[in-house]
């Protein structure tokens, strides 16, 4: 089991790597160097530990990072951005948003590796791990400074990902192209354009407030800042998801698809 455990955690970081990399060179411009280094316990200048569970899979991974380590991750995408002199709340939502989408992005590994859907359940702040794990230094480097970040992976995680009983998505989505092959209609279907718009909420407000509103008057929705957003596609709300900044530009993560018969009731 060691064996299989050390060729899963050797996959896991370098797709980790991988998508650290692709998120900074998005949101900051700059693709990091990384450097790993195999710790025997937990770092001594642990800083707060982000837990990071994963709804399909047991287990969890753990990223401990200094308050300098976070700040520096920060200020790389902000300074991209032109912000020079970020608060305290920028800066660690601006780390927040930059390491979630590094992990929403291994997500879609765990699920291409694993065959079926797996995603990020909401992370947690977190004590050093109590369980067995396997503690490795991640170190990006960029030309102007550096960001280590201590990376740990329980048993229960690299053993659900080193399971041999996987149907690679690529096999699923080929078979189910194979079905949809011999259908001429569903073919000409695929290129059709679709309205897609997200909803941040609605509310109801009479007439007579209505024609009161002017420039900088406030609409109060039916949507807590915490609920996901609905994507909503031909009229129809068919996934929720989180806002995020991609390149400047508003986006949304999808965090969960919709059943079927509960698109039929958001039909307007």
């Amino acid at each position: 089991m060691d064996a299989k455990r050390d060729t899963t955690q050797a996959w896991l970081l370098q797709k980790l790597e991988e998508r650290l990399c692709a998120v900074f060179d998005a949101m900051a411009g700059e693709r990091p160097t990384i450097q790993q280094e195999v710790l025997s316990a937990a770092p001594e200048e642990s800083g707060p530990i982000w837990r990071q569970n994963f709804q399909g899979l047991p287990g969890s991974l753990w990223i401990s990072a200094t308050d300098a380590a976070r700040t520096e991750a920060a200020q790389q995408v902000l300074r991209a951005a032109g912000l020079d002199d970020p608060d305290e709340a920028t800066l660690r939502s601006t780390y927040t948003e930059t390491l979630g989408q590094a992990l929403s992005g291994i997500a879609q590994d765990f699920s291409s590796r694993r065959g079926r859907e797996i995603t990020c359940a909401p992370p947690a702040d977190s004590t050093t791990p109590r369980v067995p794990v396997r503690w490795v230094r991640m170190t990006l480097t960029f030309p102007n400074g550096e960001v280590p970040l201590a990376i740990a992976l329980d048993e229960p995680l690299l053993d659900a990902l080193a399971e041999e009983d996987a149907v690679p998505l690529a096999a699923l989505a080929a078979a189910a192209a194979s079905q949809s092959s011999n259908s001429k209609t569903f073919d000409l279907l695929l290129d059709v354009e679709l309205p897609v718009s997200v909803s941040f909420g609605r509310a109801q407000v009479a007439l007579k407030d209505v024609i009161k509103l002017t420039t900088g008057s406030i609409v109060e929705l039916n949507r807590s800042i915490a609920e996901p957003v609905e994507v909503i596609v031909n009229n129809c709300v068919i996934a929720r998801g989180e806002v995020v900044v991609v390149e400047g530009n508003f986006g949304v993560r999808i965090q969960q698809v919709i059943s079927r018969q509960e698109r039929l009731r958001t039909l307007n």
